[in-house]
């Protein structure tokens, strides 16, 4: 039987040093340069090299950026909660219930998923305009001409996240799902369990790696959404990134656009490590 080996063998630090200068070169660097930036100034639309916390006091005494970042945490959250909730059943389905068509719409979703984001964003600009496919199928069913208004909204923007990042929920899933032991279910129904009773004693609480993953991808990924809320949204009620795009494209203030990026990468690490904090000690507990 082979020894464990440790940090301590000097061939176990050497493999790992490719990697190490991997998340060097292209995560730690550029998080060092951005936190630099962020204590720099403008001057007639130029960067002055300051080194002073005016930036920062800016942040974090104008209440306009914290309710964009509220709002983004928010919508994050609840993108998050919706693509679970569509994601158990349909990856549910692939696993079980639709085996003989589970590569057939695995390749649709992939091709959906695959597709450029624009053209997604844009086709459903057009579906759900006020002249569009929606409402001229809700008018030849007699709700009247422009029965439904949701573009440019929230709940426009909502839709348009849900879609873009609902594969990832889908495939996690359905990944962890595949793995379970048919064995344990057949013996949980042979058992007198019921269905339900089945799927929520023992194919949920096997699938919840898939599903704290598949949770996890899709928060980190709503944080930055870009597309949505500024073209199915219509700007009506930004996000952190077109804030930060803002920052830096529109008013040339790059250590403004620097501290708000930080700022969002402290509050998605926040909100990771609770998170994961949460769904640990639901494992303990339910392992208890």
């Amino acid at each position: 039987m082979a020894e464990p080996r440790s940090w301590r063998d000097g061939a176990v630090r050497l493999t790992t040093l490719p990697l190490i200068a991997i998340f060097g070169a292209f995560f730690l660097v550029p998080l060092v340069m951005t936190a630099v930036l962020s204590f720099q100034g403008t001057q007639y639309y130029r960067l002055v090299w300051t080194w002073d916390l005016k930036i920062w006091r800016d942040v974090f005494s104008q209440w306009h950026y914290w309710s964009i970042m509220l709002r983004t945490l928010s919508m994050a959250c609840i993108c998050t909660a919706l693509c679970i909730l569509i994601a158990l059943p349909v990856a549910y389905a692939l696993v079980t219930r639709l085996k003989d068509w589970a590569d057939h719409v695995t390749l649709l979703i992939v091709f959906a998923f695959l597709t450029d984001a624009v053209l997604k964003t844009f086709g459903w600009v057009l579906f759900l305009d006020r002249s569009g496919v929606l409402n001229g199928m809700l008018e030849g069913l007699g709700f009247g001409k422009a029965a439904l208004d949701v573009l440019f909204s929230p709940f426009a923007t909502m839709i348009g996240m849900v879609y873009s990042l609902l594969p990832y929920a889908i495939f996690t899933i359905a990944l962890s799902m595949a793995r379970i032991d048919r064995d344990l279910v057949l013996a949980a129904y042979d058992s007198g369990a019921s269905r339900w009773r089945t799927l929520r004693e023992v194919t949920l609480p096997l699938a919840r790696p898939g599903i704290v993953a598949g949770a996890v991808l899709v928060f980190v990924l709503s944080l930055g959404v870009f597309l949505e809320p500024r073209v199915m949204g219509g700007g009506t009620s930004p996000m952190a990134a077109e804030l930060i795009r803002q920052s830096f494209e529109t008013r040339v203030n790059w250590p403004l656009g620097a501290a708000l990026t930080l700022v969002v990468i402290v509050i998605g690490a926040l909100s990771l490590a609770l998170f994961g904090g949460l769904a640990l000690g639901a494992g303990r507990r339910a392992r208890a």
